[in-house]
Formats: C-alpha cells, structure tokens, sequence
C-alpha cells in the first residue's frame, strides 16, 4: 500500500487518473491485513479472496468514505452506505485506496470533466485514456491500483480499456447490481485489471442480486 501510495504521489499530478485519495484509511486497512495474515497464514484468504488488493473506485460510484461527485461540480454525494459490489470487495479483503476521474456523469468517450483535469493515457501522455471510465483504466495501466471499478453504457469500460492496455469486462446486464439505479437503466457495472484472472477474482466477488437495484440477478 505505501507503493500503491507513493507511485499515485509521483505519477498522477501529470496522469489525473485519481480526483480522491483514500491514504488514510487505505494505510489502515492495510494494515489490518497484514495483522491478519500474521495470525491466521494462508487461512487468512479462505473468507477473504481479494485481501490487501488494491482497488480504485470510479467517481460515479457510492462510497461511504470519499464523496461521489460524478465528475460534476453540481453533485457532492456523501452516502450511508457503500455501492454493493465496493461492499462485496471490502468484505473479500480488498482495499480501496480512491476514487478515480470519469467524464461528467459518464457522458463521454475521454474523461473530461469540470471537476478535474482531463486524464491522460499513461502510455503517452500526449493521448487520452478514452472514457468515461479513463481514470480506473489508467490507475490499473499505471500500476497505481491492482483493480479499478467502472461502468459502461455505451463502451466506457471497453474504450478505455483498449486505450490504455488492460483488461475490461463489461458483465452482462444486472449481473453486478448497480445502486442506485442509473437513470438510463443502460449501465453495467464492471472492474479493470492487468489480467484476465484480476479481472475474473473481482467479478465473482462482486456478482449477485442486491434489493437496491430491481434488475439485478441472483
């Protein structure tokens, strides 16, 4: 987590892949982790699949601990309670250290938004890392993150996975439930990864019905 840390300190002044850093309660939880792999050994991952993996938040989805301001200046949302696949993720061990930039309200191939700068692709960067999931793609191209959330309606998870080199799946409708609903009822919830197995260990955490969102499947 301190590399995770000190790579986003030196990298993302220039690639603006994340618009909040969790540092604090990353530290924390991280080393809650390590306490926990030191009493328990390998059983410490049995109930916990995903602990001390980094995972990055796009800022369109709800997190109790960093406002969601959906890459606009008229939205400061401070929830109750964590999304559900974010809640999924925790309880499987994983930490999240921040939420990353998407264009305003998802409406865009690049990520750019009034809130923060545009995103830059972490291959080069003269380009963008494509949208409106650019910031998750380019903190797990970037090595800032092991696995980032995003959504997609119409390519942005795909966009700017292909963009930026990683993997990104987009799930079948309400197979990763979305809450709140989105208001086009188009968007599908899914992670970015280095590797199709990252990518796989996230999603089958996440999956399953939730009550908060009519559409999801068991």
């Amino acid at each position: 987590m301190t590399a995770a840390l000190k790579a986003i300190a030196e990298r993302d002044p220039a690639l603006r892949a994340f618009v909040a850093v969790a540092q604090d309660a990353a530290l924390r939880d991280a080393e809650a982790a390590d306490l926990l792999i030191r009493r328990a050994g390998p059983a410490a991952w049995q109930d916990r699949p995903l602990l001390g993996v980094t995972v990055a938040v796009k800022d369109l989805i709800q997190t109790t601990d960093l406002a969601t301001t959906r890459g606009s200046l008229l939205v400061n949302d401070r929830p109750r309670r964590d999304a559900p696949a974010v809640a999924r993720l925790r309880a499987a061990g994983a930490v999240v250290i921040g939420k990353t930039t998407t264009s305003e309200y998802g409406w865009s191939a690049s990520t750019v938004s009034r809130v923060a700068p545009p995103t830059r692709n972490p291959w080069d960067p003269e380009r963008t890392a494509g949208g409106s999931s650019g910031g998750s793609a380019a903190a797990v191209a970037a090595g800032l993150c092991t696995v980032a959330l995003g959504t997609d309606g119409a390519g942005s998870i795909r966009i700017p996975a292909a963009f930026c080199g990683v993997v990104g799946y987009k799930p079948s409708f309400a197979r990763i439930p979305y809450v709140p609903p989105c208001a086009d009822r188009l968007s599908h919830l899914g992670p970015f990864g280095r590797s199709v197995a990252d990518v796989a260990a996230a999603a089958a955490v996440a999956t399953g019905a939730d009550p908060g969102d009519p559409d999801s499947a068991a």
